[in-house]
């Protein structure tokens, strides 16, 4: 038996924790602009204490580049790299909500911030593997070149 007090707030889907409705109608534009200016917020937030995002991006960025120099495909690159980032920014808002539930240890928490940073990182390896699939032949090619005098 439930009661009143553990029951689903009914406006838990139409209302966001700041009061804004969720709901579709006239003002959905203003509420998208909202939406993006929050993830914005938070973008900006991780960039400025995550030094792991930062490393991921220019890590990703000269990627991008080198597929552009070596005219290979940049789309596997650049998704790649933004699931890399976007785990991160994962990784770093579980780690943040862990703290505040669990100050204190607990292997639970522990647990819980070790699994995402594992997903980070299977995703960094993953990503690792796709360049060297899309960048590793042209990148030979071109070393070979310049080895070889051609």
């Amino acid at each position: 038996m439930t009661d009143e007090a553990s029951a689903p707030d009914p406006t838990a889907l139409t209302e966001a924790p700041s009061g804004h409705d969720l709901r579709p109608g006239p003002t959905s534009n203003r509420r998208l602009v909202r939406s993006f200016s929050v993830a914005g917020a938070g973008f900006s937030q991780a960039w400025r204490t995550q030094p792991n995002l930062r490393l991921e991006a220019l890590i990703g960025v000269i990627a991008i580049l080198l597929a552009a120099v070596l005219r290979a495909p940049a789309a596997p690159i650049a998704l790649a790299c933004t699931l890399v980032l976007a785990l991160e920014l994962l990784n770093s808002a579980i780690e943040a909500v862990v703290d505040l539930a669990s100050p204190e240890y607990h292997p639970v928490a522990g647990a819980a911030k070790d699994l995402a940073a594992a997903a980070v990182l299977t995703a960094a390896v993953g990503a690792t593997v796709v360049g060297l699939i899309v960048l590793g032949p042209p990148l030979l090619a071109r070393l070979r070149g310049l080895v070889g005098g051609g």
